[in-house]
């Protein structure tokens, strides 16, 4: 009676959900195996990660309350009288870190392998836009606690959003809500934060997937091996495992470092010495602090604002760029800059927090 009544089931959803040609799809999909396979893993981690992000912000959203007056106090709600309150903030904040720091390793990665040629210029294209994304999540989601930190860390930030030429000021008044950071900040932060960004994420994430599991992975150039493992299940049992390392790091940090709550925020007080966005940005930020104020009588600020625009733009479009690479050869150039990018993001980075006046 049981088998039947299962067999019923089965047949209901597979005629509905095609699961028996999707499970077919994933036999029959086969990840090329090399001395370079590694990297393949940090993409399923990326998705990972962000499963983990969708479900304990969800859980966040059942306690936390989008206001000025009760924001903070929500916060500390949920991580002193909420059943284990604590974890879940914990564990959507740092994955939330881990996953942006996962999303640069597997972007610089997919660079490095020449992942974006022809025909998987789209592939790029959308992870791409995926970081950026997740960046705007980390900047909407900090202000979220509405402690002194993000409080102040917003205000920097929406006022170097203000310095961009011809838009800076309206931009900032679209952020803001108004001129200054208040409850309309708040409650624009949290709709984009909780709404807005993820129906865009969620697209982006399903047509990246689709991509991905069309066109499959590509191999490094001058890469002569023919080994191929089956997707499923060698494949995802090896992601697996990634995912399970993750995890266990993300559970030590919790337990270890639990996410502060932080001092409420004050907007009568002064801004506190040496504030700093979150480290992501920082690599921008410190840029901004030590480039002169005018170049060939150009404000410095802007103009630097106006090359991370351009640069961006650049690396977006990376794949129609790099012909070479297109053509199944090696481009030099394109690695050294790569290399350079690189290099940039880590000694800021680490320069923002050793160097006292930045």
């Amino acid at each position: 009676m049981a088998q039947g009544v299962g067999r019923t089931i089965w047949e209901f959803l597979d005629e509905r959900f095609l699961i028996t040609e999707l499970l077919g799809f994933a036999k029959k999909k086969t990840v090329p195996e090399h001395g370079r396979s590694f990297w393949y893993f940090f993409g399923g981690i990326c998705l990972f990660l962000t499963g983990l992000q969708v479900a304990t912000g969800g859980l966040l959203l059942l306690y936390y309350t989008p206001q000025v007056d009760a924001a903070h106090e929500s916060i500390q709600f949920i991580m002193g009288g909420v059943k284990f309150g604590w974890l879940i903030r914990s564990v959507h904040s740092w994955t939330a870190n881990i996953l942006i720091a996962m999303l640069f390793v597997h972007m610089f990665s997919t660079f490095f392998l020449k992942a974006y040629r022809k025909p998987r210029e789209l592939t790029w294209v959308t992870g791409f836009l995926l970081l950026v994304l997740f960046m705007a999540f980390g900047f909407s989601g900090y202000l979220l606690p509405w402690n002194e930190l993000s409080y102040f860390a917003t205000r920097v930030g929406t006022d170097i959003a203000g310095s961009l030429p011809l838009i800076g000021p309206w931009l900032k008044t679209v952020i803001l809500g108004g001129p200054e950071v208040g409850q309309a900040t708040l409650s624009r932060f949290y709709w984009f934060h909780v709404a807005l960004l993820p129906v865009v994420a969620l697209a982006i994430v399903a047509i990246h997937v689709l991509l991905v599991q069309t066109l499959g992975m590509s191999k490094p150039i001058g890469e002569r091996g023919k080994r191929e493992i089956p997707f499923f299940p060698d494949f995802i049992y090896k992601d697996a495992l990634g995912w399970t390392l993750i995890l266990v790091l993300v559970g030590v940090l919790c337990v270890f470092l639990p996410w502060e709550v932080g001092t409420k925020a004050d907007p009568l007080a002064s801004t506190p010495i040496g504030i700093k966005p979150e480290w992501y940005f920082t690599f921008m930020f410190s840029t901004l602090k030590i480039i002169p104020a005018h170049i060939l009588s150009l404000e410095g600020e802007k103009l630097a604002i106006l090359g991370f625009m351009v640069g961006g733009l650049l690396w977006l479009l990376v794949p129609f760029l790099d012909r070479r690479a297109g053509r199944g050869q090696r481009s030099p150039l394109f690695t050294w800059v790569g290399l350079a990018l690189a290099a940039y993001i880590v000694v800021m980075t680490v320069l923002t927090y050793t160097v006292p006046k930045l």
